[in-house]
């Protein structure tokens, strides 16, 4: 009898069955996965003050956070930390790099990056969640 459990962190051998199934499915299907994550951190006199991290896969590299610490937001870290990323895959052979945002967090920020908007999925409710879906083609 198959049941399902919820699990609250995923563990090593959890995380190598995704990643081995993804590869799997990706093979049999003549894709390469070539799935790994990256960070990079923005520093100050040893102290980490913003970070950016996300992986590569497929044809694509996809920023999933990008953090500034409060005090150092507006002095152009996000910008930097963007472009590190931009200049670290601009030749490995991805075509685009994507992100998601809400919008009470910073697509006006990413258009001013560079980013083109592909998509808004519209938030009636509450519009400060309306998510905007970014690409730049590298």
């Amino acid at each position: 009898m198959i049941y399902i459990e919820y699990c609250e962190n995923l563990d090593d051998d959890l995380c190598g069955i995704i990643d081995s199934e993804f590869d799997k499915f990706a093979e049999k299907n003549g894709v390469v996965c070539n799935y790994e994550p990256f960070a990079f951190t923005a520093k100050e006199d040893g102290k980490v003050v913003g970070v950016i991290k996300g992986h590569s896969y497929y044809n694509e590299v996809h920023i999933g956070e990008l953090i500034i610490l409060e005090q150092y937001r507006g002095k152009g870290i996000g910008k930097m930390l963007v472009e590190q990323v931009e200049k670290h895959f601009s030749d490995s052979g991805f075509d685009s790099i994507t992100l998601t945002t809400y919008g009470f967090q910073a697509p006006e920020f990413y258009k001013k990056c560079g980013y083109d908007v592909e998509f808004v999925r519209e938030n009636k409710k509450d519009p400060k969640l309306t998510k905007y879906f970014l690409i730049k083609n590298i």
